[in-house]
């Protein structure tokens, strides 16, 4: 699937099961909330901190669908074209940290 269709797809569940969407400010709390708990089970599962029991059956997969799904959330509702904007982050990010990464003697 595409990001456009994504955003298609979501803005469908908003009007068919979700009544309208959050205002801005509420899906950008949501979308903190979400961050927060990805960075959660991130710190506990691959960093230094322990994980607690309950935290072990965390889903990361599901933690991350909530973001993208809050931030598809937020693309439609400010009228942003998340796939015209994603491509044309692709297409400066290649063209400006191809070298960069490459000689970058950290990542060798």
């Amino acid at each position: 699937m595409n990001i456009k269709n994504a955003q298609l797809e979501v803005d469908n569940w908003i009007k068919e099961h979700g009544v309208r969407y959050f205002n801005e400010l509420t899906n950008m709390a949501q979308l903190t909330e979400e961050v927060g708990e990805v960075a959660r089970i991130i710190a506990r599962r691959y960093g230094e901190q322990s994980e607690k029991e309950s935290d072990k059956n965390k889903d990361l997969g599901e933690e991350l669908a909530d973001v993208v799904f809050v931030v598809l959330c937020l693309a439609n509702q400010t009228g942003v074209n998340l796939q015209e904007a994603f491509d044309k982050k692709m297409h400066l990010k290649t063209n400006r940290d191809h070298d960069r990464h490459h000689n970058n003697q950290k990542l060798k």
